[in-house]
């Protein structure tokens, strides 16, 4: 990416990023705040998402039916999405349209509605929502993984929320939430694509210049105590396949180890980019990796693969396998373990070094494909840190040794760092 993005404050503290990108007369706007489910406590969790959700039901000046045909109008996609760490809306049309998508964003930050009748319909669709999830053994698998894992920190409950939450928060939890954290000194705009920067600055401040400030909400975490001991989990359900997943407490983002981790993973799942918007949109170069070999081609599991995002604070790293028909999941755990083990003891070639450092820079590049990549991109890394960091994955994945490697997968990879979850089919259970 260009190092071409200009930044800017307007008054009400509403931070604007902007990068001219002149290949299609094409603009992306992205809106984010910074709340996502770290932000939620016993009783709320699930409203920021149920917020997003509230946030596509009209404004004052926006009726219900209309939301979406602004955009579809200029033949644009439209969508939005809120995960631990921040909410975002996005539109993408043709130039002519960044007045409108502007317009959408303005109202959306200041004069949302949330008319009773609203909030009630909706509660029924997310409750609706979770239990479709919680009847996918993979989701399930995962929710629960995630809340034994963590003890305390807030990232242990699920985006969407629990369903008691869900089944009692009011309008009031809703609206409330909204107006807490939705206000320009807790966002970021971000603007790509065949603009003048000026012009859309100026168009901006049109737009959102007179939204009322204030400071940003503070943000306070109880930070996650060091795992002890091993923890597990098995869940014993209808179904007609056996899943297992690994995951260990990780490093954010900026820490020192996180692309060390980055490499590892790329060593025994097969590169993966930093982009969570568009992550399944390139397959992975598994056929080669240490896990695929061990586990695929051995015929124990269908599938496996390993994940490891960018967050603020401390997340997981999770290993995941989908087991083969007639195979155990003792002997997939065996073999993962026993993977992971290995590059804990031992670390990497310089070889394996190499090929993960080649495969991640490439999706590096696939990360920013096209305006509304970049625009994320930009949003998202804004949201956990600073939009510049964009500018220095290539530099923090070149510094990486095979000592950095076999130092972060020492730490990271440790019995007593681990939560182990099962997905035994209740039918047919593997043991």
């Amino acid at each position: 990416m260009p190092p071409q993005v200009r930044e800017f404050r307007l008054e009400n503290g509403l931070k604007v990023l902007i990068q001219e990108v002149h290949t299609a007369p094409l603009a992306s706007v992205w809106c984010w705040y910074r709340v996502g489910s770290r932000d939620e406590g016993p009783g709320v969790t699930g409203v920021s998402h149920w917020v997003e959700h509230m946030n596509f039901k009209g404004t004052t000046n926006i009726p219900r039916d209309q939301v979406k045909g602004i955009i579809e109008q200029f033949g644009g996609s439209w969508n939005g999405y809120t995960w631990v760490d921040q909410t975002t809306y996005l539109e993408t049309a043709t130039t002519e349209a960044l007045d409108r998508m502007l317009f959408i964003e303005a109202e959306r930050m200041d004069k949302c509605l949330y008319e009773p009748a609203e909030c009630d319909s909706e509660r029924t669709v997310i409750i609706s929502e979770l239990q479709g999830g919680e009847n996918d053994p993979e989701q399930l698998l995962d929710m629960e993984v995630t809340a034994t894992a963590f003890k305390v920190h807030p990232y242990r409950h699920p985006t969407i929320g629990w369903q008691s939450d869900l089944e009692t928060m009011t309008r009031e939890d809703l609206f409330g939430h909204y107006r807490r954290y939705y206000r320009p000194s807790n966002a970021t705009l971000v603007i790509v694509g065949d603009v003048d920067t000026d012009d859309a600055l100026a168009r901006v401040q049109r737009q959102f210049g007179s939204i009322p400030g204030g400071p940003a909400p503070e943000r306070r975490v109880t930070a996650e105590p060091v795992q002890q001991a091993e923890r597990r989990v098995t869940l014993r359900k209808e179904g007609t396949t056996a899943y297992f997943k690994a995951a260990y407490h990780a490093p954010a983002f900026h820490d020192a180890a996180f692309f060390p981790l980055l490499v590892a993973d790329a060593v025994l799942s097969g590169g993966a980019g930093l982009n969570i918007w568009s992550s399944g949109r390139v397959a992975r170069p598994q056929r080669s990796a240490r896990l695929y070999r061990a586990l695929v081609d051995t015929g124990l599991a269908s599938s496996v693969g390993g994940s490891l995002l960018p967050t603020a604070q401390p997340f997981l790293y999770s290993v995941q396998a989908t087991v083969t028909e007639g195979q155990s999941l003792s002997a997939v755990e065996a073999a993962i373990l026993t993977e992971l083990d290995r590059v804990a003891r031992e670390g990497i070639t310089a070889a394996e070094l190499e090929k993960a450092k080649a495969q991640l820079r490439a999706c590096f590049v696939y990360d920013m494909d096209g305006v509304t990549d970049i625009a994320h991109q930009l949003g998202y890394f804004e949201t956990i840190g600073s939009w510049q960091d964009v500018l220095t994955l290539g530099d923090r994945l070149a510094a990486v040794t095979e000592a950095d490697v076999h130092a972060a997968a020492g730490t990271t990879f440790g019995p007593a760092n681990r939560t182990i979850g099962w997905f035994e089919p209740a039918a047919d259970a593997c043991r």
